[in-house]
């Protein structure tokens, strides 16, 4: 999955299929298409009736022959046939005849780190499927890191967490290569559905859809910093008899319900701490971590990481499209390598 810059400058298109959103990014128009990865489908005729954000909408609202699907599933494509007809749709008429127009389409596409020759496959053939000759992968965290600014060319540690709905990834990256890193398979999702399970245990309440973020609903303020809001009130359905009800949610409870998805992050924060060079790490104790990804926003998230890994922990100004728009910047030139001139004789 090596590809240099120069074969990158060629690409016209750059892609992020993300288990969450879809990204596309066109050169010389920029961030063209942010939508979430979803598709509705008539299951009697096979039809695609809706796509992105308003598929979305209809999750948990749809009669029986309408399903709702994301063909993209911890930043891999699960379903190639739903995913390149979902691209198609995200793109709007316009674009797709200026693409028609280049005999010879380049894209470029973003796929986790460490990902299997069949995920990598499966992003290729659905990029072919819109008309792409060619397809070069980038690695999310090489393209994340680009995008929030960091030094990845330089000789210097840069440490970077990408965190997305199916899955967090981490990496300490030095002269434009990832030293070492590891892929954990916890996310917003894992999250999110510990918040669900508390709230359904605890205080035997449903809420209404699986598309709501339930700890957008539970937080408030600071979030789940001891300095954030006691207690706060949640709508929902009760288990038992199925009526409207609402519930007083403690912070701090809310707090121990997703420390177990959260312990597993920390200690694959702490296996690629392990496994990197010592000069590497005293360069991290100063520099710190950038959090990047759409998880990254997780209120008091950031605080947790300072409190276990006593290192600074940053979030990027816009994490939830660093790594799309780290893959355009490479794609228009905006990123020069670090160039080594060989000793003399």
């Amino acid at each position: 999955m090596t590809v240099s810059l120069e074969q990158l400058r060629r690409c016209h298109i750059a892609v992020d299929l993300g288990a969450a959103r879809t990204r596309v990014f066109v050169k010389g128009a920029g961030l063209v298409v942010d939508e979430p990865s979803v598709c509705a489908v008539n299951t009697r005729t096979g039809a695609l009736i809706a796509v992105g954000e308003f598929a979305e909408r209809m999750t948990g609202r749809t009669p029986g022959y309408i399903r709702v699907v994301r063909p993209v599933s911890g930043g891999t494509v699960v379903d190639i046939e739903m995913c390149r007809r979902m691209l198609g749709h995200l793109l709007d008429d316009k674009l797709r005849r200026t693409l028609r127009r280049k005999p010879r389409l380049r894209a470029a596409a973003c796929v986790p780190h460490d990902a299997d020759p069949l995920a990598q496959r499966a992003a290729t053939e659905t990029l072919i499927g819109l008309g792409a000759r060619r397809v070069e992968l980038v690695d999310t965290l090489i393209a994340a890191a680009v995008g929030c600014g960091l030094p990845v060319e330089r000789p210097e540690a840069t440490m970077i967490i990408v965190c997305g709905a199916a899955t967090t990834q981490v990496a300490v990256l030095s002269m434009g290569s990832i030293v070492t890193a590891d892929r954990i398979p916890v996310g917003g999702d894992a999250i999110d559905h510990a918040v669900v399970q508390h709230l359904r245990q605890q205080h035997e309440l449903m809420l209404p859809s699986q598309s709501v973020r339930p700890l957008q609903l539970a937080l408030s303020g600071n979030g789940l910093t001891p300095h954030g809001p006691e207690s706060t009130e949640i709508h929902g359905r009760d288990v038992a008899t199925g009526l409207a009800r609402s519930v007083q949610v403690q912070t701090a409870a809310v707090r121990d319900a997703i420390h177990t998805p959260l312990t597993a992050v920390l200690d694959g924060i702490g296996r690629v701490l392990r496994d990197c060079p010592p000069d590497l790490v005293a360069d991290l104790a100063d520099r710190g971590i950038m959090m990047v990804g759409g998880s990254a926003r997780l209120p008091g998230l950031d605080q947790m990481l300072r409190d276990a890994t006593g290192m600074p922990v940053h979030i990027a100004e816009r994490p939830d499209v660093c790594a799309i728009l780290g893959l355009g910047a490479m794609l228009e030139g905006r990123i020069e390598p670090m160039t080594l001139n060989p000793l003399a004789d």
